[in-house]
């Protein structure tokens, strides 16, 4: 029986999709003693991982090759090993499409493949960031096209992702785990097979109430930065300094939770995740108020730096067009190569469209490919600095050297505190603060 298989870890354990959340998934349960296979389409990642080699920086180069080595941790792109898994976990990406429309595609993608090669007693986990009723709507009647029915000849739970990049205080180990199956049993086997490498697994009633509590974090983050970024704009009409607001206000011990404003969200989660559950709630008839006014003001705040440049090149006698703009930072968020969604991307394009000159240095980002072009980062060095009419402080990288930031820069539009107004001065630079 699977129950047996699970607790003296000799169950196969497959994981399909080998990213950002799927490779520390497949690490874990490797070290746990589990053998797991990795599935990608992606043949670059898999030769990767064949020569014990990482790709993402939250996962070291020297654990996967002993990982490997040891044959706990092999990676294929041959989807007929499906079939010989004991549990497998879906760890495909769930974009938006144009229209803010949940895109499925992937994710059925999957299910296909998996309904094609399903075996009695499999266990089968959503992980990928979905709308409340995917895993019982949507990959359920898929699952059971096989013949088999899901509760008694196969199990179907949904366990959301909870992977923070660049973390090192919560990693996959000990980061909670919350699982919903589609039936009571289904769950607790999902639930079992977690805790053999995880330290805290919370059950919940549904795969639904699992799929809207890790839409719930999400959202409660977006509105809560859309708010933040909104009192930034007010503090910017006061003429008060928003980052003194904050910080005064987070000396509450109690009643108050300290967000900080930024030039924008980004990353695969914050960014999406909400409208996911606006989108269900308006299938529904029933308007997601919070979310929107929050994603509009959250997709206001690129523009609004951009204003800050366009405004403190004026000041200096200077117009956008043919300025050079460099840019420290295109990541999503500090010491982190992920650029999907990144606000950056936005102020690049924006200052472009005005005819700016724009550059950027990123030491996790070499090479940046967007719409259809690649750029590549520019050092950080002094000569850099000193060529750019204006420096845009979009990530705060522990490799930036904001003292030489500040001694060479003439121009800075600070849109993360990297010059707080209270530390002593860096240099001779000007300094704008979000």
């Amino acid at each position: 029986m699977l129950v047996g298989k699970i607790k003296d870890r000799t169950a196969r354990y497959g994981v399909i999709g080998l990213g950002y959340v799927g490779l520390p998934l497949a690490v874990e349960f490797a070290r746990a003693g589990f053998k797991v296979t990795g599935f990608d389409v992606d043949v670059r990642k898999i030769e990767l991982l064949g020569e014990g080699r990482s790709y993402i920086e939250d996962v070291p180069g020297e654990t996967v090759s002993a990982l490997v080595q040891s044959g706990h941790l092999t990676s294929t792109v041959d989807f007929d090993e499906l079939a010989d898994m004991d549990v497998l976990s879906i760890c495909v990406p769930t974009p938006l499409s144009k229209t803010r429309d949940p895109d499925m595609s992937y994710i059925m993608d999957v299910t296909h493949e998996i309904a094609d090669r399903l075996t009695e007693g499999q266990l089968i986990i959503l992980e990928s960031t979905t709308y409340p009723g995917t895993t019982q709507e949507l990959v359920l009647p898929k699952l059971e096209r096989s013949g088999l029915e899901a509760g008694k000849d196969f199990h179907l739970a949904f366990s959301p992702e909870r992977i923070d990049p660049a973390n090192k205080q919560y990693t996959v180990r000990n980061t909670p785990k919350v699982v919903g199956g589609i039936s009571h049993k289904c769950g607790e086997l999902a639930a079992l097979f977690y805790r053999q490498a995880i330290e805290n697994v919370v059950e919940v009633s549904s795969a639904a109430a699992a799929e809207m509590a890790k839409l719930l974090e999400n959202t409660f983050r977006s509105v809560n930065i859309g708010l933040v970024n909104e009192v930034a704009l007010m503090c910017d009409r006061l003429d008060l300094d928003v980052w003194e607001v904050i910080d005064a206000a987070a000396t509450k011990p109690f009643g108050f939770m300290k967000f900080v404003p930024g030039p924008g969200l980004g990353g695969h989660c914050i960014p999406i995740d909400p409208f996911y559950l606006a989108w269900k709630l308006r299938t529904l008839n029933y308007r997601a108020r919070f979310i929107e006014l929050a994603g509009e003001v959250n997709s206001e705040m690129p523009n609004y730096v951009v204003r800050k440049v366009t405004d403190a090149l004026n000041d200096a006698e200077r117009s956008v067009r043919g300025s050079r703009i460099l840019m420290l930072g295109v990541a999503y968020k500090n010491n982190v190569s992920d650029t999907r969604e990144s606000p950056a991307l936005d102020i690049m394009r924006l200052l472009e469209e005005k005819g700016a000159d724009v550059v950027y240095t990123d030491p996790y980002v070499p090479l940046l490919r967007s719409q259809g072009e690649v750029q590549e980062s520019v050092p950080f060095d002094q000569a850099q600095l000193e060529q750019a009419d204006c420096v845009i402080v979009t990530c705060r990288h522990s490799a930036f050297d904001f003292a030489l930031v500040g001694a060479h820069a003439r121009l800075v539009v600070d849109t993360r505190n990297a010059f707080p107004s209270n530390a002593p001065a860096q240099g001779p630079a000007r300094i704008i603060r979000l």
